[in-house]
């Protein structure tokens, strides 16, 4: 799923990175705790989450995800965008809660992006 297609769905608003919305999203985390985005979680996936300090973007970095959803509206400071940026994370701010941004991206078919031995994308029925 193209990261331009998620910000349609989830009508979220591009804090940074309108350039890199042509990347494809092959799983989703939503979490709050980095510590189990760095233990559980597979690259080239989507992290959703309501922390917006500096560590989520170098939590991102480090696990290779393609891009940040904050949500509750949440919007992080001038600081941690321009790390985004440099780091060509693109952040993305949606007013959903996490739980119904990620049903709704799990009901159109992204799977999660755990350690699981498990396609990345189920089939819709």
């Amino acid at each position: 799923m193209k990261l331009a297609q998620i910000r349609i769905m989830l009508d979220a608003e591009v804090l940074c990175g309108i350039e890199w919305l042509d990347r494809e999203i092959q799983g989703a985390c939503g979490a709050d705790l980095m510590s189990d985005v760095l233990a559980f979680t597979k690259e080239h996936g989507l992290l959703l989450t309501g922390l917006t300090n500096i560590q989520v973007i170098r939590t991102a970095e480090m696990s290779d995800l393609v891009a940040i959803l904050f949500v509750r509206g949440k919007r992080p400071g001038p600081e941690v965008v321009a790390m985004a940026k440099n780091m060509e994370i693109p952040l993305l701010s949606t007013k959903k809660q996490m739980y119904e941004a990620c049903g709704l991206l799990y009901q159109d078919g992204l799977a999660g992006c755990t350690l699981k031995e498990e396609p990345f994308c189920r089939n819709k029925e």
